[in-house]
């Protein structure tokens, strides 16, 4: 049997082609599941009853299911969410002034290992399938009222995204297609810590906002934190970055976890400026969120700004993100840490 959320536009046609229908009968299919949240097929009124008995016999409409909600005092929502084979996944939605954003996963645990990440303390289970990435968003979309709707998605909850490069694709273009989810790639953004020759055919492949977790100025402390630098140095991700494709008036996103007496002092900020030296980018500033898996601190504001003003001195846009849900370990690597708990 096979699920439709795991089928992009092209392979539906194929499907409902081979069973003697018309092509357009995908976009139906499409339009049902992704913009009125039909879960069966019995629910698709423009369907014959022929044809609808007829995908029953070779495919189905998966759904996840939520096992817990937890409300930050910030706003900040996180959702435990179950899959098929058992294993839970989170995913966080965060309100703001002018946007509702969710993060959403791409993994199970994550392979990456960066020291001040809580994911990669349960290393990789396994990759998430396509329909296991959107059916993040179509729970929880589905659960918001009228007013409400998501503007924005980012790809930096559990897992490395471009490390499960083909499910993360195929979700992208539904996500993007105009019969399915309807997103603007400008309203997408996928992270990354610095998967090199997966970062050259994304942009290749698919327009979409990048951002890269970088964290160091320096190698010998980026193997440290990220152990993905050994097998791509800084030299080597910085000129991937530079000959990234980016859609207009677009920049890079450098996220930049500042970590007191790692990488949070005034010569830090003065490589990280020359480094990042003609690459169009804003860079934003995370102060570390403490947990419990880590020893890592969090430095004092006075440290923090001090860093985030010799980057402005040097004409960079530099924003100190504001830690959102880490009361309930939902902030930027904190993921997973209620999956430990357990």
């Amino acid at each position: 049997m096979f699920d439709v959320k795991d089928m992009t536009i092209d392979e539906l046609q194929d499907l409902v082609l081979g069973l003697g229908e018309d092509r357009y009968r995908a976009s139906q299919i499409f339009g049902w599941v992704y913009q009125k949240g039909a879960t069966s097929f019995d629910e698709m009124t423009n369907l014959s009853k022929k044809l609808k008995e007829k995908l029953k016999k070779v495919c189905y409409i998966s759904q996840l299911h939520q096992v817990k909600e937890e409300n930050s005092n910030d706003g900040t929502r996180k959702f435990l969410i179950k899959l098929e084979d058992g294993c839970q996944i989170e995913t966080v939605l965060i309100p703001e002034s002018n946007r509702l954003t969710l993060c959403i996963s791409t993994q199970v645990g994550c392979a990456m290992g960066c020291k001040f990440c809580i994911t990669g303390k349960l290393g990789l289970i396994r990759n998430l399938k396509a329909s296991e990435i959107l059916n993040q968003i179509c729970l929880i979309r589905d659960s918001l009222t009228e007013k409400q709707g998501i503007s924005n998605l980012v790809l930096m909850g559990m897992g490395e995204p471009l490390a499960n490069y083909k499910n993360t694709i195929k979700a992208l273009r539904i996500i993007n297609d105009p019969h399915g989810l309807q997103f603007s790639n400008r309203k997408v953004t996928i992270s990354t810590a610095g998967l090199v020759p997966e970062m050259e055919r994304l942009g290749s492949e698919i327009e979409v906002n990048l951002a890269v977790s970088l964290n160091a100025t320096e190698d010998d402390t980026r193997d440290y934190l990220m152990p993905v630098n050994r097998r791509y140095p800084l030299n080597m991700l910085l000129n991937a970055c530079r000959k990234f494709p980016l859609l207009p008036r677009k920049r890079i996103t450098f996220e930049y976890v500042l970590i007191k007496g790692i990488n949070d002092d005034i010569d830090d900020a003065k490589r990280l400026a020359k480094i990042l030296r003609g690459i169009p980018c804003k860079i934003n500033i995370i102060p570390f969120n403490e947990h419990h898996t880590s020893d890592f601190k969090r430095p004092d504001n006075e440290a923090i700004k001090n860093f985030q003003q010799v980057l402005l001195d040097l004409n960079y846009t530099s924003i100190i993100r504001a830690s959102r849900g880490s009361d309930i370990l939902a902030a930027c690597g904190q993921l997973g840490g209620s999956l430990l708990l357990h």
